[in-house]
């Protein structure tokens, strides 16, 4: 890891930068792609899974007889542990409901919200150096719960040219509809256009590495909404004297083994946690079996000492870290001013594993700064608000002077006429 200490503020966006390419640098493979498979369909799916996976794949639906076969592959310990989390997700899920708005702006004239689901979504889950199938409980949850109609899932093969036993039970267990054997830019291209096998789908969720994260933004161009621009996964924690050097370490390389283009970066305002905690890396990488993933995100880290609490904070919000841990002797002062991250964890027995998999919250959160204007996926990230009106004669003659009043300021006669038939009509 590398450190720095008592950076100057100038150099803080430097300092900060992710250990991505760039968008411009993968757009013109990402565009070719869609090209192909918005021309050729399932041929050019098969084509690119080939290319980008190494397997040949016939058919890449996946059938119900595989999916009756998964559930009987994985042991019952397992099973349990996903059922916990599912109770815990949909729970926390649930009680994001909210009733609809009614209110009447003025006597006569009735205006309402309400939630409706989408109807049609697509679910990416990566499953290259780690079958994912968490995230098929962060992402068909919800959309089941918000009462989406389609939930289409798609996610790489292995080598076999299968999907992952755990990946195809989480997702019957979940209630996805439909289950494709495709991965990488070729999946994202599938659910935007359609294929004669997979579905177009109205938005596209889930995680990625930087191809993946390219293409939902190409996607955005083809009128398909996404989520956000999730790419490789980061986590900064934030720890003084009271942290638990060990914790903290494991935090980091929970994330580093995610992927080579994984970020971890430790804020601390005492040198003697930052050594320890280094210390501690060293020592714990060695036993991990994604070591080699593991090592190459490490060395693209950083460990950062910093002088006081305030500036450690102006710090993070400037980072904007997707997993945010903090471990200090006042966490309430950053918990209750931090302004940028996705998912914060608080204190020395919350590890971030545990929003990974089964605190309940959701996993699917804004990278690379994104944090400053995105969400993390939640129910509403399934539903669109709709507004709706009724406007009685009694309040069109409140509010209809005023319409057409600005109607003509605006020089839109129509607008205004619409209004004037109608008054007319009442008199």
């Amino acid at each position: 890891m590398n450190t720095i200490e008592f950076p100057l503020r100038e150099t803080w966006s430097d300092l900060l930068k992710r250990p991505t390419n760039t968008y411009e640098s993968i757009e013109p493979l990402v565009q070719n792609v869609f090209n192909d498979v918005r021309k050729n369909g399932d041929d050019a799916i098969k084509i690119y899974t080939e290319e980008f996976d190494g397997v040949s794949v016939a058919k890449i639906a996946v059938t119900k007889q595989e999916i009756e076969l998964a559930e009987g592959k994985l042991d019952s310990e397992l099973k349990e542990a996903i059922l916990l989390a599912k109770n815990n997700i949909e729970t926390f899920h649930n009680a994001q409901r909210t009733e609809p708005i009614s209110v009447e702006t003025a006597p006569g004239v009735q205006c309402w919200q309400e939630k409706r689901p989408i109807a049609k979504v697509g679910l990416y889950i990566p499953g290259g150096t780690a079958p994912l199938f968490s995230s098929i409980l962060m992402l068909a949850l919800p959309a089941k719960i918000a009462g989406c109609k389609e939930i289409v899932l798609c996610s790489p093969p292995d080598k076999t040219g299968n999907l992952n036993p755990a990946i195809l039970y989480t997702a019957q267990l979940c209630g996805v509809t439909q289950i494709f054997k495709v991965g990488g830019i070729q999946a994202i291209a599938a659910m935007t256009f359609g294929t004669q096998s997979i579905p177009k789908t109205y938005k596209i969720f889930g995680p990625g590495n930087q191809y993946v994260t390219v293409a939902k933004q190409v996607a955005t161009r083809y009128n398909v909404a996404i989520d956000m621009p999730a790419g490789p996964s980061e986590l900064l924690v934030l720890a003084d004297d009271s942290a638990n050097a060990p914790f903290v370490a494991s935090d980091l390389l929970s994330q580093a083994e995610h992927g080579v283009d994984s970020q971890v970066v430790l804020v601390t305002t005492s040198k003697t946690m930052l050594k320890a905690v280094e210390r501690e890396v060293e020592q714990q990488i060695q036993a991990l079996p994604r070591k080699a993933i593991a090592e190459k995100a490490i060395a693209n880290s950083k460990l950062i000492l910093v002088k006081n609490d305030q500036e450690a904070l102006d710090l993070i919000d400037e980072y904007g870290p997707e997993h945010f841990i903090v471990c200090m002797e006042d966490a309430d002062f950053f918990v209750d001013q931090i302004q940028n991250a996705g998912s914060v964890f608080i204190g020395n027995y919350t590890p971030e594993s545990a929003g990974d998999y089964a605190s309940g919250t959701n996993h699917t959160l804004p990278t690379n700064g994104y944090a400053k204007q995105y969400s993390g996926v939640n129910l509403d990230s399934f539903m669109k608000q709709m507004t709706f009106q009724k406007v009685s004669a009694e309040g069109i003659k409140n509010i209809g002077p005023s319409i057409e009043k600005m109607a003509t300021a605006e020089g839109l006669q129509a607008h205004k006429n619409a209004v004037t038939l109608r008054l007319k009509s009442i008199h």
